[in-house]
């Protein structure tokens, strides 16, 4: 009865951490592009600061999603949760990107047929050899496929106490970097398909009528999907920090063990020192070994700190991270377009183009906050609160 009081408190700190390396994960990736345009010079090149951001994102991921839906315990509610949460700024976004298309062109790596709009509906582009209207949009395809291994898992009822989740997807990085120069199936027919599965998998779900099923073949061809993306072992490698998010979470509670954590960050390490597809400058073995360094560290300080206050800024951040991450390349692209090539610009251009980049991004990520993803997030809970809860079926 004494400890009920401070409850509250121990749930905000809780919240606010991840929070924050959520605002860190975000302002990472919005540094890679910046600074790769407009300030080389304070551009690190020792590891990507991109991938770093994007690894933290993961981490917090693995360590959030699956023990949030067991303690649920909510199938169907998950996925309302999720798709309210992840489509209407996301296809907002995408709406503005078309939009622009007459002024800045879609990438040329795009199909221009209707798999590229079936790649885009399930968000598994880099599962289905596509492209994204937006390059940081691969990321989204690996967040999708977690989720759907993650329910999946879920509904066999059984928790993966020893960790082996993570270390296998990690065996599968290193053997899929051993044997696999590239995806092993090829053309639009994979994102045709897997369309017609996810939406008819979801449907099942949310209807109430075959979701166990539903939810092992989703399950299924998340697998087939991450071995056949455009990058097997990087793919593999991760899904494989993800569920080492979960691993942290589970030795945390007192579930699980830390010793495959070890075992994953020297696997997904070390994968590209023999791996087929390994020739980008940011996966030779110093940098990309680094870069998992770095973002393990920084789970790990954060975690350490849970308990401390956050700063304000950060936790704010964190909150309007995923707008972050969405809204800052369109307008970065529209800058670029405006002002042309910065990188061998005076330094005071640098500076004060960078800082008017940041003084139009942050309300405009306020904004999409409040307007978009707000609303829409209300109208999900609201919609999982009428329904009655459903463990899988």
């Amino acid at each position: 009865m004494a400890t009920a009081p401070h409850q509250p408190s121990r749930t905000v700190h809780r919240l606010a951490w991840l929070d924050a390396l959520r605002g860190v994960g975000a302002l990472a990736v919005v540094g890679e592009h910046l600074t790769t345009w407009a300030m080389p010079w304070l551009r690190p090149t020792s590891f990507n600061l991109g991938v770093y951001g994007v690894l933290v994102f993961f981490l917090v991921s693995g360590y959030i999603i699956p023990t949030s839906l067991e303690r649920h315990g909510d199938v169907r509610a998950f996925w309302i949760g999720r798709l309210f949460r992840l489509y209407p700024l996301y296809l907002a976004v995408i709406a503005v990107v078309l939009a622009l298309a007459w002024w800045i062109p879609i990438r040329p790596e795009v199909p221009r047929d209707g798999s590229a709009v079936a790649a885009h509906a399930t968000m598994l582009m880099d599962a289905v050899g596509s492209a994204g209207v937006l390059n940081t949009m691969w990321t989204l395809s690996y967040e999708m496929l977690f989720y759907l291994l993650a329910v999946a898992l879920f509904a066999t009822g059984r928790r993966d106490r020893w960790g082996i989740v993570p270390v296998l997807f990690a065996l599968l990085a290193a053997g899929a970097g051993l044997l696999l120069a590239g995806p092993p199936v090829v053309g639009a027919w994979p994102a045709w398909v897997s369309c017609a599965v996810f939406v008819a998998g979801l449907a099942c779900v949310l209807a109430g009528r075959g979701g166990t099923a539903a939810v092992y073949v989703l399950g299924a061809m998340a697998l087939a999907l991450m071995a056949s993306s455009r990058v097997p072992w990087f793919g593999a490698a991760m899904i494989a920090v993800m569920f080492t998010g979960t691993a942290i979470r589970r030795w945390e509670g007192g579930e699980g063990r830390l010793w495959p954590v070890g075992v994953v960050a020297v696997l997904v390490g070390s994968t590209p020192m023999w791996a087929l597809n390994a020739g980008w400058w940011w996966v030779r073995p110093d940098r990309w070994g680094l870069t998992i360094v770095l973002a393990g560290l920084t789970f790990a300080v954060a975690m350490a700190a849970r308990g401390r206050r956050v700063p304000a800024a950060l936790t704010w951040l964190g909150t309007v991270s995923y707008s972050l991450y969405l809204v800052h390349l369109p307008i970065l692209l529209v800058i670029m377009e405006l002002v042309g090539e910065m990188r061998w610009s005076p330094l005071p251009a640098q500076l004060g183009v960078g800082a008017a980049f940041l003084a139009v991004l942050l309300p405009a990520c306020w904004l999409s906050h409040r307007l978009v993803e707000q609303p829409l997030q209300r109208l999900g809970r609201r919609l999982t609160a009428r329904r009655p809860v459903v463990a899988a079926a």
